[in-house]
């Protein structure tokens, strides 16, 4: 694990308070940059879904099929990742603009924005690593950390994790209707019909689009069209899941008790957020296909800032954490995700009776 210093009271407050520092120099200087950038943002998803489209009505002509999709596949990487995702966070909440606005806004995806709202916003970004509080870790499928109980049923997790991985909209979609709850007794048959109304909706309205609609405006080349939206999808769909398990289960991520949230302040939330983030190292290309989830670190201190700002926060951010001793968990991708596959595997198998290692707790 990482060498993380120990911080008395008054270093952890004044490390909390440099945090704070930046976060309030960055809000005081957006304007005009940062809403030029996400209309850019919006309108490069517009053409590029567009003129996928176009070439996918063409057929199963290879230049253009494969064009097709990979433009599609970009589009729907970066309206989810860069567009949507962002702004559901409330980052271009300033903007004062309907379009932009956090709690309203609804993406191209089979997750309904309002259970993506509460499943991430809320609870992720609330109880980030937080064993038994943030239905992120292993999105109830995959045991990523020696500290989660094991069971045999991991032993198939690569194959979980694979099928996660190729379906992860829906994935991410189904987390918020909790059916371990109904299952066990929890929940009550109405609870879980009211919530998934809303999913059942939703996934039928993106469906018909990529799976009905569009196949049939494309006529004589409909099996085309439908085959290269599979095709798109399953791009956004590995490279989403890719971008976020590099974000949160590397080799140096951490994970935490129930008892870090006694008496949390927002310093201590700085640190774990810290403590269970990871970054990747790559082109600012590379920044905006990941949503600028490579900068998962100034994300999760960071959420409700716009996620342009991140590359040049992250400068300051390493900077801080330097000063007082706290490793700061980036790497190139392949070997970010390199470890991520590691612990997918090593993890599916149990402990072999060695006792469990103990996580700093961020206090």
């Amino acid at each position: 694990m990482p060498n993380n210093r120990p911080l008395t009271p008054d270093e952890l407050q004044a490390f909390g308070a440099e945090l704070d520092q930046l976060r309030q120099h960055t809000v005081a200087t957006l304007g005009e940059r940062d809403a030029r950038y996400i209309r850019r943002i919006r309108s490069s998803v517009r053409l590029t879904e567009l003129a996928g489209r176009i070439m996918l009505f063409a057929g199963f002509f290879p230049p253009t099929f494969i064009l097709g999709v990979v433009l599609l596949g970009i589009s729907k990487i970066v309206n989810n990742m860069e567009l949507g995702h962002n702004v559901m966070h409330g980052q271009f909440d300033f903007m004062h603009d309907p379009e932009f606005a956090g709690n309203t806004y609804e993406w191209n995806h089979a997750c309904p924005a309002d259970f993506w709202r509460y499943t991430h916003n809320y609870e992720h970004h609330t109880y980030t690593n937080i064993l038994g509080k943030d239905k992120d870790l292993g999105y109830g499928l995959v045991r990523l950390f020696p500290e989660q109980r094991w069971q045999p049923g991991f032993l198939l997790q690569p194959l979980y994790a694979l099928l996660l991985a190729i379906l992860f909209q829906y994935g991410v979609a189904i987390q918020h209707l909790k059916m371990n709850r109904l299952f066990n007794g929890k929940m009550g048959k109405a609870e879980f019909s009211e919530r998934f109304r809303p999913f059942l909706r939703k996934l039928g309205q993106v469906s018909a689009r990529d799976y009905l609609i569009f196949p049939l405006l494309a006529g004589p080349h409909c099996v085309a069209v439908l085959c290269g939206n599979l095709l798109a999808n399953l791009i956004r769909n590995l490279w989403t899941w890719v971008i976020i398990f590099c974000g949160h289960f590397t080799k140096d991520a951490e994970v935490f008790p129930q008892s870090v949230l006694e008496n949390e302040s927002r310093a201590h939330w700085y640190l774990r957020q810290l403590r269970g983030s990871s970054n990747l190292k790559g082109s600012k290309l590379f920044h905006i296909l990941s949503g600028n989830l490579s900068h998962q670190i100034e994300h999760h201190l960071f959420p409700d800032i716009p996620a342009n700002r991140y590359a040049e926060m992250a400068i300051a951010v390493r900077r801080i954490c330097a000063k007082y001793g706290q490793h700061y968990n980036t790497g190139r991708f392949s070997v970010q995700f390199g470890s991520v596959l590691w612990r997918i595997f090593r993890y599916a198998l149990p402990n072999f009776g060695a006792t469990q290692p103990s996580r700093p707790q961020p206090a």
